[in-house]
């Protein structure tokens, strides 16, 4: 399985569905960085991504995108694969 990081927030509805998204396709470790606790980890997310909005996902230090990037990833039936390394 390779590693997820995820930069997200508390409340974010976003990040919430990523994080269902993820666990029921067998993830069990998510490195979730704070954005709302350390404000200057949102500036780094936009340094590497060019997005400000979150979550912004990495999968195996590929960069996923949001939530709505998740999904269709799954929904291509391209996640799975990508969780195992072989994408």
């Amino acid at each position: 399985m390779q590693p997820v990081k995820m930069y997200a927030t508390a409340t974010c509805p976003y990040c919430i569905r990523a994080k269902q998204l993820l666990k029921e396709r067998g993830v069990e470790a998510i490195e979730e960085i704070r954005v709302d606790l350390h404000p200057e980890e949102r500036v780094k997310m936009a340094e590497i991504t060019g997005r400000r909005t979150v979550p912004q996902i990495f999968i195996g230090g590929a960069h996923v995108g949001g939530c709505d990037d998740l999904v269709a990833l799954d929904q291509r039936g391209a996640l799975a694969p990508m969780l195992a390394g072989k994408a």
